[in-house]
């Protein structure tokens, strides 16, 4: 199970590096998570400049939907970067093997919302081990991606009383960050803020050897995936003590949420309860990894392959 990405990549290859890359994060968060699927990531190469619509969109989804239809039941799709909803629904008219329709139509809808949350208690967790409180009242926060999930995640951590920093490639954003009461920076900088907690909430690869010096945050936690560029990145936050929440672990509220659904049938008091559990998971990560003296990547890691080799 993973989602469909609508992306723009340089080349073709990028496409292709992009899909394996982030179907081998998905076997490791349906594992952590529990689920009894593999993983896998459909990807959708756009050109560049704005997001192809109308009948040229709703063509590609149903040429993906035919291809999911193919594979008769063995990859099951949902929503993810670039995608919405509406196109689940398009994908839909092809084929049965579709998740995160809404609940009008029998599924479980939007799963950004389940993410942020799943994100909000990783964050929770990790301030408690680090600060000694989950209590996020005046602590800051900066989440870098506006997007579904991460603006999703920054009115949760207002909520909570948290102070914002945000950022967004898309300066239209901005207006967000004012209905928000939170400060906002370039992309360039936020990485580089000055905050409690860092939430990496775009595409991937943002924690490499070229952020890597200049973060100041004790903790991160964000919705990204692969957000690491190299697993010596993970063994290089723990060396300058700052706590990384596994992303693959944090952002499972999607697919948590998803697993509801497929159980069947879909009840969102049940999804809340189980991606509340991502805080249990990511406690006993955080527990492995100071007990054996590893990284909390490689903590997170080892307990999803068991799992994967247990067929569980």
């Amino acid at each position: 199970m993973g989602g469909c990405r609508l992306w723009h990549y340089a080349e073709p290859a990028d496409a292709l590096r992009d899909a394996l890359r982030l179907s081998e994060g998905m076997s490791y968060k349906n594992a952590v998570a529990g689920l009894r699927c593999g993983g896998g990531k459909g990807v959708l190469v756009r050109p560049p400049g704005p997001a192809p619509s109308g009948r040229a969109r709703n063509d590609a989804l149903r040429d993906f939907g035919d291809l999911v239809a193919s594979m008769d039941g063995q990859y099951l799709t949902a929503e993810d970067v670039g995608m919405a909803e509406r196109d689940m629904a398009v994908i839909a008219e092809r084929t049965p093997h579709v998740t995160g329709r809404s609940r009008r139509a029998g599924g479980s809808g939007d799963p950004s919302p389940s993410t942020a949350l799943g994100v909000m208690t990783a964050i929770e967790v990790a301030c408690e081990r680090v600060f000694g409180s989950r209590d996020l009242q005046g602590r800051s926060v900066c989440v870098v991606g506006l997007g579904h999930v991460g603006l999703g995640l920054a009115r949760l951590l207002r909520k909570a009383g948290a102070t914002l920093v945000v950022t967004d490639i898309d300066r239209a954003r901005r207006a967000d960050a004012e209905a928000l009461g939170a400060r906002w920076l370039t992309p360039q900088k936020a990485m580089a803020a000055n905050v409690d907690v860092l939430a990496p909430c775009a595409l991937g690869g943002t924690l490499n050897h070229e952020s890597l010096p200049t973060l100041r945050a004790r903790v991160i936690a964000g919705a990204a995936n692969n957000q690491l560029s190299t697993e010596e990145i993970g063994i290089a936050l723990a060396e300058r003590g700052i706590l990384w929440a596994p992303d693959f672990v944090a952002n499972a509220g999607g697919v948590v949420n998803i697993g509801v659904e497929l159980d069947g049938p879909y009840d969102p008091r049940v999804a809340r309860e189980r991606v509340l559990g991502i805080g249990t998971t990511l406690a006993e990560v955080f527990d492995d990894a100071e007990a054996r003296g590893v990284t909390t990547l490689q903590a997170a890691m080892d307990r999803a392959r068991a799992r994967i080799a247990a067929g569980a």
